[in-house]
């Protein structure tokens, strides 16, 4: 999976963290496809400040997932589902908690 892929399944996962900017920025650039420099003209402020702000809301995306697991979790989830045996299921599921 390439980064842009996974940066938007955190987007998904942890995106009602960042604060309202935040999120306007990174939607702009990720799934509006905009480039720094129309959202820079779009709100009046420098494509620096652009640039900062969507790596900002990166790290954070990669915070959250590190401390928190939530998408390794599912994951993991995912894959428990297509077991048969229980009891590596049961285990497998302790495991995570």
């Amino acid at each position: 999976m390439d980064n842009r892929n996974y940066l938007i399944i955190l987007y998904d996962f942890y995106g009602e963290l960042l604060n309202d900017k935040q999120r306007e920025y990174f939607e702009d650039y990720y799934f509006n496809n905009l480039s720094l420099g129309e959202i820079s003209e779009n709100v009046g402020v420098s494509r620096n400040a652009i640039h900062k702000n969507i790596k900002g809301s990166e790290e954070k995306l990669y915070f959250y997932e590190e401390k928190l697991g939530l998408y390794q979790k599912r994951k993991l989830m995912e894959n428990l589902l297509l077991k048969d045996d229980i009891k590596v299921i049961k285990d497998k599921i302790r495991e995570l908690y």
